[in-house]
């Protein structure tokens, strides 16, 4: 079972990375709390490891930190939650604001994690109520106010986990509207955080 891997970054993407170790290629799943620190293509990288095996697939997830893969691990302990969806919960709320979450019962900020229902949310807080206390803090919870409509859900999803990736409120602010503007009110969370993304890497939502 591969454990960690460390290497030469080949390419990267907001939901996955290849590092060449001594000339293997390695495609690792990463939430996107990690594709923010990684380091530019070609340089050095290192990620803690899980490896999720199937009877036809050998899959890697990729951490930043050992509080994200503890709760990877603790999520995919969840019934009806695989490995995909755990990552996407770590790309829409950081780890310092998950465990408040669920062991507070917050079923709000639980639902407005995309592709977490109510049922998801309500099946999250009963099993892992107990678990996440023993996940250390590292950092102070973060609040944000409640959108008002779904598209303003939308932008506020992008922003959250723009702030998850640890960008200050304005700059992903910025960002995440550039992207509506450029994609339309009808393009969904995950474009829109790639284009926010690019926005950034290109100057838009400059940090202040």
């Amino acid at each position: 079972m591969i454990a960690q891997l460390r290497g030469r970054l080949v390419s990267k993407d907001p939901g996955r990375v290849v590092i060449d170790v001594s000339g293997v290629g390695y495609q690792v799943f990463i939430p996107l709390s990690t594709y923010y620190h990684l380091p530019a293509v070609q340089q050095e990288t290192f990620l803690r490891v899980y490896t999720h095996v199937r009877e036809d697939a050998i899959h890697l997830y990729g951490f930043h930190t050992p509080e994200e893969r503890s709760t990877f691990e603790l999520l995919t302990g969840v019934s009806g939650i695989g490995p995909r969806l755990a990552s996407n919960i770590l790309s829409g709320i950081s780890v310092e604001e998950f465990i408040p979450a669920i062991s507070e019962g917050d079923l709000a900020r639980l639902k407005a994690i995309p592709g977490v229902g109510k049922k998801t949310a309500e099946r999250l807080i009963l099993e892992l109520k107990d678990k996440v206390l023993e996940i250390p803090r590292t950092t102070p919870v973060v609040v944000g106010r409640r959108p008002s409509s779904e598209q303003d859900q939308t932008i506020e999803d992008v922003v959250s986990a723009l702030l998850n990736l640890g960008c200050s409120r304005k700059e992903a602010s910025r960002a995440a509207e550039a992207a509506r503007d450029t994609l339309g009110s009808e393009a969904d969370f995950e474009k829109l955080v790639k284009q926010a993304l690019k926005n950034l890497s290109e100057g838009t939502g400059k940090r202040a």
